[in-house]
């Protein structure tokens, strides 16, 4: 551990800078959404490589997060970020360079990998910069907030910026966005420092982590969240467009949709700080985001409630994840096993948000509408709140 005084200005300086090299992680997310339209004319790409686009940096978490944990735990968190983070320039620089929709899938694997390997070990090494209990609560509410700031200006400036200068210059200036990252990373923060059982084999400290209950709780939380936020605000766009809204109009309403998470996961972690349950601010969580979604499909020609009661589903449910990461942190078998656990909730992210888009698809197909969404989304939420009160049970008095 580092030997910053509990609230430092150092460790404030620390934790923020962690939290702006998120942000420019989740750039590289919120690219492709709105660069479709200019690849499918450009490249060639089809609807199903466009899925697959959107997929394969999914695909990576739920096949490496585990692993990634350990790696992180091994060799360093602040390392481990670097190299994810070169890894997200050179996929980028090699997306603006491709020629075929084959090479620009392979370009977003390796973006897939960088962007696991630069996001995962993040809390970990916040909590190593941080040690005072309440700044780091306030700290990791402000990481959870990373991919809705990303993806909310993705989505806001790329249309724009490709407009004018085409999509290869945006994946060519998220490849500089990236190399400044590294650089500010490295020069910002010292090495990572070892740890006590930081060498110890690999092996036993998956079992360590895998037989506590409080990393199967964790993932399973995310799991129930982020499934469920990324199927209704995924398909947001789509869901106003057949209400009746203009494209951009239907995009800056879903970017607002998409920031709006923010405030959820910043809140979360003001609330835990000043002394609030973990179980009362998931079960709000769950149960905002289970209304939210009923109102927002089981209302129809209401447009504007609608629209509200969306906002308030990705709003307090953002509540979950500035409140798991914190969690994850307390649950963790260890201190050396603290990313181990935090890539184990990210595998169960990945697959939340691998399945159930899909399946939310798939219950509209069959339904002819949107209008029985709201009962997968309630049964997840349902599932929330016993979860959250497994979690509170389960943490340390």
């Amino acid at each position: 551990m580092t030997s910053l005084p509990p609230s430092s200005p150092a460790a404030v300086r620390a934790a923020a800078l962690v939290v702006a090299v998120g942000v420019t992680c989740a750039l590289h997310i919120g690219k492709l959404p709105v660069a479709i339209p200019a690849l499918q004319s450009g490249l060639g790409v089809s609807l199903v490589q466009a899925g697959f686009l959107l997929s394969l940096v999914q695909l990576a978490g739920m096949a490496l997060g585990l692993f990634v944990g350990l790696a992180a735990d091994r060799l360093g968190p602040r390392r481990v970020m670097l190299f994810g983070l070169m890894g997200l320039a050179v996929g980028s620089a090699w997306g603006a360079m491709a020629l075929s929709p084959t090479d620009l899938l392979a370009s977003r694997a390796l973006e897939g990998l960088g962007f696991l390997l630069a996001v995962l070990p993040a809390p970990g090494l916040i909590r190593r910069h941080v040690a005072d209990q309440r700044l780091l609560a306030k700290a990791l509410g402000w990481w959870g907030a990373y991919m809705p700031l990303g993806t909310a200006l993705a989505l806001l400036l790329g249309a724009p910026v490709i407009e004018w200068l085409g999509w290869r210059a945006v994946w060519l200036g998220l490849t500089a966005c990236s190399l400044l990252a590294l650089v500010a990373l490295w020069r910002g923060l010292p090495p990572d420092m070892a740890l006590a059982g930081q060498g110890a084999p690999l092996g036993p400290r998956v079992r360590r982590t895998l037989a506590a209950p409080g990393p199967w709780l964790v993932a399973l939380a995310f799991f129930l969240y982020s499934g469920q936020w990324l199927a209704v605000v995924g398909f947001l766009p789509t869901i106003l467009s057949q209400a009746g809204f203009g494209g951009l109009a239907a995009g800056v309403l879903s970017a607002g949709a998409a920031a709006v998470n923010m405030a959820g996961n910043i809140g979360a972690g003001r609330w835990i700080a000043r002394g609030g349950r973990p179980r009362f601010v998931m079960g709000f969580a769950y149960l905002a985001m289970g209304f939210g979604a009923m109102l927002a499909f089981g209302l129809r020609d209401v447009p504007v409630v609608q629209y509200l009661a969306i906002l308030a589903f990705s709003g307090l449910g953002g509540l979950i994840p500035g409140t798991l990461f914190g969690l994850a942190i307390r649950l963790a078998p260890g201190e050396d096993t603290i990313s181990t656990t935090v890539g184990w909730m990210q595998q169960f992210s990945a697959l939340g948000q691998f399945v159930g888009p899909p399946f939310v698809a798939w219950v509209a197909t069959q339904m002819g509408g949107w209008q029985l969404t709201w009962v997968v989304t309630g049964a997840a939420s349902l599932l929330g709140l016993w979860v959250a009160h497994r979690i509170q049970r389960t943490l340390p008095a």
